[in-house]
């Protein structure tokens, strides 16, 4: 898993989260970091979890970069702003708000991988 959190604490109790749900995981700062990252290979993450405020490129912003060049790789949001969301829409993607709870990321995280199976099972 991607993790994108430009607060160095919140990334922490992210990372130690998703560790204790048995996620293995690749901390990015910003966006950019993010991208550099996927740009080493996008295929060695399950999903994208990142935070949407973020200085310089906005986490919406970077998860339609992820759709358009990685169409298959689900990216999920996060925030404690509902007014930017509100604003700025989630850009049909899921959205988990801040403050969670671990319970609260495990349900999120099954809730985006049963999407990307649906997404990828071949009708009969």
């Amino acid at each position: 898993m991607l993790l994108v959190e430009d607060n160095a604490d919140v990334g922490l109790f992210a990372t130690a989260t998703l560790a204790e749900l048995g996620y293995s995981t690749v901390y990015a700062e910003n966006a950019d970091a993010a991208l550099r990252e996927l740009d080493k290979g996008a295929d060695r993450f399950d999903v994208v979890f990142s935070d949407v405020v973020m200085p310089g490129m906005s986490g919406l912003d970077m998860a339609k970069v992820i759709r358009e060049r990685h169409p298959d790789l689900p990216v999920a949001l996060t925030s404690g702003y509902s007014h930017v969301l509100a604003e700025k829409g989630s850009g049909r993607f899921e959205l988990l708000h801040k403050p969670y709870s671990m319970e609260q990321v495990s349900r999120f995280l099954r809730k985006v991988a049963r999407q990307r199976m649906n997404d990828t099972v071949e009708p009969v």
